[in-house]
């Protein structure tokens, strides 16, 4: 036995265990090396072939302007305030929305078939339907209506993500919930919980661990889509950029707003990415010798 690998639980591992490890860690570094050499050969190649192009001194003056960039960034940042604070209400929504479509859908009782029906077709049909459009249809349809009164264009922005994106959601929860073997449920029933108590002890935890991943994933995708708020003429961080355009005739704004969302993106990316690699440890533990 050696003494300085150890499995989670303090026991140390077997030789064979510690020489698989030693072997994949290796691999790993190996495979690290070739992936930082090989990126930085294409960077270099990429680099010299836009240098070299007749027109990089114009593009570089008219997209990528480091003088333009710090003149237009305080401007953008207070228009990306706009962009988190409907994602942090689109986010809540949907949470809530595709969650309980989800459970509607995976429920068997035949009383309930009617709404299984309902969101069934809900699913299907705004699944369907492009997010610029659904951005269209509420936010200048609604107020057409008259009902309300003024609306605020943020609020209609979010409940177009909300009604595109819960189809999305639900749908990946409700192979979440699917994916949980029947056992667990017979288990859980047999110690005495209800149905409900079942679905939310049980089913709904395991359920949404296994599509962690692609959740993550569909939040980063609407993180982008909030953007298209800005066709209902919300001062978002895209409307701002086009406002700077017309003022020095530089398209340098969009980039710099293009790098604020890969920001605002990368530390759900990087969540994502931590998620998976723990999913792997856990289903690699049992396979230890």
């Amino acid at each position: 036995m050696t003494g300085a690998a150890t499995l989670p639980g303090g026991r140390p591992v077997s030789d064979l265990e510690a020489g698989r490890r030693a072997y994949r860690r290796s691999r790993s570094t190996r495979s690290a090396l070739v992936a930082v050499a090989s990126t930085v050969v294409v960077a270099a190649i990429l680099t010299g072939v836009l240098v070299a192009s007749p027109g990089w001194a114009v593009a570089q003056r008219t997209f990528l302007n480091p003088a333009e960039a710090v003149r237009v960034l305080p401007a953008l940042l207070a228009g990306l305030w706009v962009n988190v604070y409907v994602l942090v209400f689109a986010a809540i929504g949907v949470a809530i929305g595709a969650t309980a479509l989800a459970i509607v859908r995976t429920t068997r009782a035949p009383v309930l078939a009617p709404l299984r029906l309902a969101a069934t077709v809900y699913v299907d049909v705004f699944r369907g339907v492009p997010v610029i459009v659904m951005l269209y249809l509420i936010g200048f349809g609604v107020p057409a209506l008259g009902l309300f009164g003024l609306i605020d264009p943020r609020l209609l922005g979010g409940v177009a993500l909300v009604i595109c994106y819960c189809a999305y959601v639900a749908e990946v929860l409700r192979a979440g919930i699917e994916s949980v073997h029947p056992s667990q449920r017979l288990a859980a029933r047999s110690l005495g919980l209800t149905y409900g108590q079942t679905l939310r002890l049980v089913v709904l935890p395991q359920g949404v661990r296994r599509v962690t991943p692609a959740l993550m994933n569909d939040f980063v995708s609407m993180q982008k889509d909030v953007g298209l708020i800005s066709v209902l003429g919300v001062v978002d961080v895209i409307r701002q950029a086009g406002i700077e355009v017309p003022n020095s005739y530089n398209y340098t704004s969009y980039v710099v707003a293009g790098l604020l969302f890969v920001l605002l993106s990368l530390p759900f990316i990087r969540v994502t990415d931590l998620l998976e690699r723990r999913a792997r440890a856990r289903e690699l533990q049992g396979s230890v010798v």
